[in-house]
């Protein structure tokens, strides 16, 4: 009895110390931080930061006085989209599944309002933002996000109809295409080209059915050939594209510049700082032409760093997305997708349009130009990402603790 007694006693304490070692390891894993998720973030956003600073030292030192103007506004910027990334981190999926509808009204409104004269704020001929106390907002760039939460709320609700037929599809598909047209209106074709590819992926991810996604790829690239030929300013801008030295001074002067700059970059660059090109001839060097700088200064090796970095951060993304989907979570799972298809799309289309490949959008490099409304919600977005990754990662260990199947 006395031994039998003794091991009862043994046993007790060791499930009571199993039982406080697991509480203290749950409480040493509260936050789940996908780390090389956040090393790429990083480092591609500390480029970013070197190569605003090294193309807008000039443009600063002239219209400010203060060379590092620009560096002083994107540091600030970053710390705005990492305490909405935080903010949003904070937020379960649950909830953001449920608000999927609501945020998706919000974002129509946002996409009318700046359509009104007096609210919607007008740059360079085009109505895209909107006038917040000490600071123009892009409402673009928080719309497509909020599109994109609906689109995988979307995949996950009406799943059956998505593979079945074309009815499925069609309701997205014409959503996407009415957001568009308001982007379009602003005109911001760029935007309106990149929202509707990553929504039509992730349905197409979801389940919708090869023969659908032909014809409605053959639709749209009818739609947008129609939309540039009836109008001058478009027709112009491709006519530049597929020939700017045609025109070098006028609508080709642009893309020739940028052309310049990354031919003077060659294998390894002339010199971080070294650039000629962002010296005034080179419009936008710090914002959106921003990929040519890099591609001169650095050469060959930070073209190949940087598409690295891009695409070791898209592969990380859809890793998750492929986790997610594995653990029966769906929803998360499309939102991961979503992210990873927009980075890809946007990073090809702004390096496309720098080095002639593309018409040119005004759309900005990921994490990396100097941008404010950009930069912000990618970073909010990537928050949504690292709880996506926090509530895959805990679940899986719940899974394996047996608590739930």
């Amino acid at each position: 009895m006395n031994s039998l007694s003794t091991s009862v006693a043994v046993s007790d304490a060791s499930d009571d110390g199993a039982r406080e070692g697991g509480r203290a390891g749950e409480r040493s894993a509260f936050l789940r931080l996908d780390v090389p998720l956040l090393l790429l973030v990083s480092a591609i956003v500390l480029l970013g930061l070197i190569m605003v600073t090294s193309a807008s030292v000039t443009v600063a030192a002239r219209e400010s006085g203060n060379a590092f103007i620009y560096l002083e506004r994107q540091l600030v910027l970053v710390g705005a989209g990492l305490a909405l990334a935080a903010m949003v981190f904070a937020v379960p999926i649950s909830v953001v599944e449920r608000l999927a509808l609501p945020l998706l009204i919000a974002a129509g409104a946002m996409l009318l309002v700046v359509l009104i004269p007096g609210l919607g704020h007008a740059v360079n001929g085009s109505r895209r933002w909107l006038r917040l106390p000490g600071v123009n907002f892009q409402v673009s760039e928080a719309a497509r996000v909020l599109t994109l939460v609906y689109i995988a709320q979307y995949c996950v609700r009406f799943e059956a109809a998505l593979r079945s037929g074309v009815a499925g599809l069609a309701r997205p598909l014409g959503l996407l295409a009415l957001l568009a047209l308001l982007l379009i209106l602003e005109p911001d074709l760029g935007a309106a080209t990149v929202l509707f590819i990553t929504g039509f992926g992730v349905l197409f991810i979801a389940g919708a059915q090869l023969r659908w996604v032909v014809v409605t790829v053959l639709a749209a690239s009818g739609a947008l050939s129609m939309l540039v030929l009836f109008s001058g300013y478009r027709l112009r801008r491709l006519t530049a594209f597929l020939d700017p030295w045609a025109d070098p001074y006028n609508s080709g002067f642009q893309l020739t510049q940028s052309l310049i700059a990354i031919g003077r970059g060659e294998w390894f660059g002339v010199g971080l700082g070294a650039s000629v090109q962002k010296l005034f001839y080179l419009p936008e060097a710090h914002n959106d032409f921003l990929f040519a700088v890099l591609a001169e200064e650095l050469g060959l090796v930070g073209v190949v760093l940087t598409l690295g970095l891009f695409l070791a951060l898209a592969w990380r993304v859809f890793a998750l997305a492929r986790r997610a989907n594995d653990a029966g979570l769906k929803f998360h799972a499309y939102l991961a997708a979503g992210f990873g298809l927009w980075l890809l799309v946007q990073a090809f289309v702004n390096i496309g349009v720098n080095m002639g490949v593309l018409p040119t959008k005004g759309l900005t490099l990921p994490l990396m130009s100097y941008g404010r409304s950009s930069l912000i919600v990618t970073l909010g977005w990537l928050g949504l990402i690292l709880r996506v990754h926090h509530e895959v990662t805990g679940g899986a260990r719940e899974r394996a603790r047996g608590r739930y199947p």
